[in-house]
């Protein structure tokens, strides 16, 4: 028996999964690291915890298999997205914190970017909108205001990478600077179309080319690790960004097949094989995940923050005891009581991309509790990813007829069951709800020959499917109040 290491960092912790030939899970760690919140508005990591983290989790997972190094065939990793860390090449040490995707500090960046008339070029390259939400202005920032950091990028001392980058060139020893296909479209700096970074916008940015990895397709050989970590070396032959590696993971490989991760934040794509689809008005294109040099594509919309509201509910007004208490104090009510919740903690992601919107909640009355409050909040996580879908649909021009769901908060039957009324359509639960390390583990283990595109294919199974069953005057009625209070959230924080 061959097994596959994934590796699945994310943005509040680092796992591993060992996943077995078959594709079952046979050992399971995580641990969880600080979150540093230095200004309003400014999230960070520490890019050392980010990789120490990582390797305990790394290392207890093997431990607990009981399994020889030499079993384990190649690794996956799938990662945090659009993060950025920036390291000196002669020390191996980071030059400043990892800047995390939800940061806004660069808000003013971006409005600068907007005034030189950049838009319809970013758009065009790369199928983003230029917001603070993406790498490359991080990387402007660094080069801005780190001591000596301009001069050590000219001469070609500092490197650039998203997560999967960073625990590359860990792994390594520091052999390896590289990413893959998916991590690269979300830097705001790499054409999708002619699958190479794109030079125009590096010199408009003033970020040296020296800086960034090479870019590899999300499943063959990227590295191998140090022997000096595991005593020997395995080949890390899978890298997907988290959101693509869950629509690989959920198997939606064919143009059309959508699904939505219910993390920290939600991320809604739609596969559209290999046309790069004119994402139009609040929706960005992005590249899926590759297992040749043909560029595959897909649809993305991104809600900011989702399961991060309830961790606010738990950890700042300290509401709930655990994040999974929020589904039980939400049946406790017959209905939201009239409370509104918009998490635009971090701003507005698809479609409104408002950096300047703040989190607001309405409706709040002498008779409102706690457990409406957390309802809302949990309504707010579909409310959200309807907005997405709506604009998938208006963009195609085709009915989203099922959704595909995976994340932490997939887990909720309150919150898929309202998810499924408020779209009107079917929701798809998996058995293995951990799409996006499996996504990972399939790309490596592809790559490494263990599997065929074919045999994982066999691998989807239904959990359950929640049905709609919601008389239609209600679902027109809650999403007419949430525009409402979107529309009272947005703009609030001055430029």
């Amino acid at each position: 028996m061959k097994y596959i290491l994934s590796i699945d960092q994310g943005t509040t912790s680092s796992r591993s999964i060992l996943f077995d030939q078959n594709g079952e899970p046979a050992a399971f760690a995580q641990k969880e690291f600080r979150q540093y919140f230095p200004r309003p508005g400014w999230v960070e990591h520490d890019p050392e915890e980010i990789w120490e983290s990582q390797l305990w989790t790394i290392r207890e997972v093997i431990t607990k298999s009981g399994i020889s190094i030499k079993d384990i065939a190649a690794i996956g990793i799938t990662n945090q997205r659009e993060t950025t860390i920036v390291w000196n090449r002669q020390t191996g040490n980071p030059i400043h914190p990892a800047i995390v995707w939800q940061d806004r500090r660069t808000a003013g960046v971006c409005r600068a970017l907007k005034q030189e008339g950049l838009q319809d070029t970013v758009r065009q390259k790369t199928g983003l909108v230029i917001d603070a939400y993406f790498s490359a202005t991080k990387v402007i920032w660094l080069l801005e205001h780190v001591e000596g950091a301009r001069a050590l990028a000219e001469s070609g001392d500092l490197a650039f990478g998203t997560v999967d980058s960073w625990l590359i060139y860990k792994l390594s020893g520091g052999n390896a600077h590289c990413t893959d296909h998916t991590n690269a479209s979300r830097t705001m700096l790499y054409n999708i179309h002619g699958l190479d970074w794109d030079d125009e916008l590096l010199d408009a940015f003033a970020i040296p080319r020296s800086m960034l990895p090479e870019v590899k397709p999300s499943s063959g050989h990227f590295a191998v690790t140090s022997e000096d970590l595991f005593g020997s070396g395995i080949p890390i032959t899978g890298v997907g960004g988290d959101q693509q590696a869950a629509l690989f993971g959920q198997l939606c490989h064919q143009p059309g097949m959508i699904k939505n991760t219910y993390g920290t934040g939600c991320f809604m794509l739609m596969h559209t094989g290999e046309q790069c689809v004119d994402p139009g008005q609040g929706l960005l294109a992005t590249m899926a995940c590759t297992i040749d040099e043909r560029p595959q594509y897909a649809l993305e919309g991104s809600v900011f923050v989702a399961g991060a509201a309830i961790q606010w509910l738990r950890d700042e007004l300290e509401v709930i005891g655990h994040s999974a208490d929020s589904e039980k104090l939400a049946l406790s009510v017959p209905d939201n009581g009239g409370v509104y919740f918009v998490p635009a903690f971090t701003g507005l992601g698809t479609p409104y991309w408002d950096m300047y919107a703040r989190g607001s909640i309405f409706g709040l009355t002498r008779g409102t509790s706690k457990a409406h409050i957390v309802r809302a909040a949990l309504e707010s996580i579909a409310f959200q990813s309807h907005d997405l879908m709506s604009t998938m649909e208006e963009v195609t021009g085709q009915p989203v007829k099922g959704l595909r769901v995976d994340g932490g908060a997939s887990k909720n039957d309150f919150l898929m069951q309202f998810q499924s009324d408020i779209a009107n359509i079917p929701v798809q639960r998996p058995v293995q709800t951990e799409s996006t390390a499996m996504g990972a583990a399939y790309l490596a283990g592809i790559g490494a020959g263990i599997w065929s595109l074919a045999e994982i294919h066999q691998n989807w199974n239904v959990d359950k499917v929640f049905q709609p069953d919601m008389d239609p005057d209600t679902r027109a009625s809650h999403l007419v109040r949430w525009k409402e209070a979107v529309e009272r959230s947005k703009g609030w924080e001055s430029e």
